[in-house]
């Protein structure tokens, strides 16, 4: 059994997962519905790596013998006014799920739960690689967003992303 506080910090997580992918799926449908098929089918793909993420954390606490209490998930509110807006709100999204990572985990250290610790290596060091992709992403579009050709280039670039499951073992 875990101690109840990282259970309770877990079991939120799952919200917070499922509100991520809400969250990105709007940003795609706001791409879409701007002719940016690539830009969309980057965050359709983020949607999903969210979603799936939800899922390790409620797989977890099943295989330790805990209820999961679904909670109500929250309908995105971001104002989304030009091309940069959800990628700047992805950012600082993703710095915000790595924040409540890193909670976890420290709550998990004071207790010891090495466990819980070992699960959630694999978050830390995808919640890098999230900020790391979002972080590229507003690099390019500030390089080459304004110039059609080029926006016409890097969507195109991006409408090559394909999801792929995480390998992580519960």
């Amino acid at each position: 059994m875990l101690d109840k506080k990282i259970y309770e910090l877990i079991n939120d997580q799952i919200n917070k997962e499922l509100y991520s992918a809400y969250l990105y799926l709007d940003f795609s449908n706001y791409y879409e519905e701007a002719g940016l098929q690539g830009f969309s089918n980057w965050y359709y793909v983020q949607a999903q790596e969210e979603r799936d993420h939800a899922m390790l954390f409620l797989k977890y606490l099943q295989n330790n013998g805990h209820k999961i209490v679904l909670k109500e998930i929250a309908k995105p509110d971001k104002e989304l006014k030009d091309n940069f807006t959800p990628l700047k709100e992805g950012l600082k999204h993703e710095q915000y799920v790595t924040s409540l990572i890193n909670n976890i985990y420290s709550a998990a250290n004071e207790v010891k739960d090495f466990r819980t610790i070992q699960f959630l290596d694999w978050f830390v060091k995808e919640q890098g690689e999230e900020e790391t992709n979002a972080d590229n992403l507003i690099k390019k579009m500030e390089l080459f967003g304004n110039d059609a050709k080029s926006l016409y280039m890097l969507d195109n670039e991006l409408k090559a992303r394909v999801y792929t499951a995480p390998s992580l073992v519960l």
